[in-house]
């Protein structure tokens, strides 16, 4: 049987805040300590090489994917158990999504941002099952969550899909919800045209009868 790999998204700087060090340190311990495997972007700097670096020492096998044109420019990591150099961004996410059973996202930048909710978007699509989750690190994404509980409030997304979220504070805590994570039921509609279906109903107008849920 395969071990459980995460697929870890964070930040190439280290922030201002040596917590946010501290925490990705922590998820590389807990990743080895756990048993789990990790892949990352691949590099050897900010929060990347932090939680590489700490999953190596606890034994973790580690795997970062990056491409060419990054790795002439930015510092890769040379203790890796596997490197894998690609063409493209869309290369480099598709094989770290590919290998992942579960996402979890630490503080970073729009990259971070973007491979969060990308992730999370295929997974309201029904593209993977794979749990999504982040580390709120000293309330980080408190912002982000906020906006997300406006998406809900707002009627753009189903309460189903913003709870498929798996947010914590500790690394050992995250590890394990994403571990024992079970997939929500959803509906055969599109979650946009579920919605679209619910809001009409609920303001009097007619609407297409919502499909039975499946597993």
């Amino acid at each position: 049987m395969s071990r459980f790999t995460v697929t870890v998204f964070c930040g190439s700087s280290p922030g201002y805040d040596p917590i946010y060090a501290d925490a990705a340190r922590a998820v590389g311990a807990a990743i080895g300590r756990s048993g789990m495997r990790l892949v990352y972007g691949g590099g050897h700097v900010g929060l990347m090489g932090t939680v590489a670096d700490a999953a190596v020492q606890a034994g973790a096998h580690v795997t970062g994917v990056i491409p060419e044109a990054l790795h002439v420019r930015e510092q890769v990591h040379e203790g890796l158990d596997e490197l894998i150099v690609v063409d493209s961004m869309h290369e480099r996410k598709t094989i770290m999504a590919d290998r992942a059973d579960a996402f979890l996202a630490l503080p970073g930048g729009p990259g971070t941002l973007e491979e969060l909710t990308e992730q999370w978007t295929w997974a309201q699509l029904g593209i993977h099952d794979k749990p999504v989750g982040l580390l709120n690190v000293a309330g980080y994404f408190d912002p982000l969550l906020a906006f997300v509980a406006n998406m809900r409030d707002g009627g753009f997304t189903h309460p189903r899909y913003t709870d498929m979220l798996v947010v914590a504070t500790e690394p050992d805590e995250a590890l394990a919800r994403l571990r024992d994570y079970v997939p929500p039921a959803r509906s055969e509609l599109s979650p946009g045209a579920e919605m679209t279906a619910e809001l009409t109903s609920a303001t009097g107008g007619s609407a297409p009868a919502s499909p039975p849920l499946r597993p």
